[in-house]
């Protein structure tokens, strides 16, 4: 079992950056692919960004440039530092690990609200 802790969330004005943090309660050594997922009201859960375990990472669209993800495997956490925050990245922030092992599990977080203000 794997359980992931998200924080850093937080009310900020549009322009302004904040940093999420994601501690899970194993090693995340072998964990190939962490990654950061958002839910907007209304809308469906989507891709942020991902890492791997060789640190190569992967960043949607609408947030390429503005977004960057990194994984501390020491620590067992991995962040995602937003700059340039605009009111349609509101929303909630989740951490995956996974998928993991035969069975191809994943876990998520319970996720962190970010709110970007006009």
């Amino acid at each position: 079992q794997v359980q992931l802790v998200e924080s850093g969330g937080g009310l900020v004005q549009s322009g302004g950056s904040l940093r999420l943090s994601c501690v899970a309660s194993v090693s995340i050594f072998s964990i190939h692919t962490m990654g950061w997922y958002r839910q907007a009201p209304g809308k469906q859960r989507e891709l942020v960004a991902t890492i791997t375990t060789d640190g190569r990472t992967n960043y949607a669209d609408f947030v390429k440039g503005r977004c960057t993800m990194s994984r501390d495997n020491a620590k067992n956490t991995v962040t995602l530092q937003m700059n340039s925050l605009k009111p349609e990245d509101t929303a909630v922030y989740y951490c995956k690990a996974g998928p993991i092992g035969t069975l191809r599990r994943e876990y998520w977080g319970q996720g962190t609200q970010v709110t970007v203000s006009p």
